[in-house]
């Protein structure tokens, strides 16, 4: 199965239809989205280049590290 991650979805829709990018962006320095709750709360309407811009991450270095996790990224 192709894993394609849309950067325009929502954390919660990304996780989801992939469950293991939950350790994937733990990894990427968002620890916070296997918090209880976090998920189904912030995930719902935060985005993956969103929650970059918020945590002082580069879209850059996340989307290698995708590639590099077998991900194909669609923006």
């Amino acid at each position: 199965m192709e894993k394609t991650i849309d950067l325009s979805k929502s954390v919660f829709e990304i996780c989801r239809d992939h469950p293991e990018m939950i350790e994937v962006m733990g990894e990427l320095g968002f620890e916070n989205i296997a918090t209880p709750g976090m998920l189904n709360t912030a995930g719902r309407f935060m985005t993956i280049p969103k929650g970059a811009e918020m945590k002082k991450i580069s879209l850059e270095h996340i989307i290698e590290v995708l590639k590099q996790k077998g991900f194909i990224v669609s923006e």
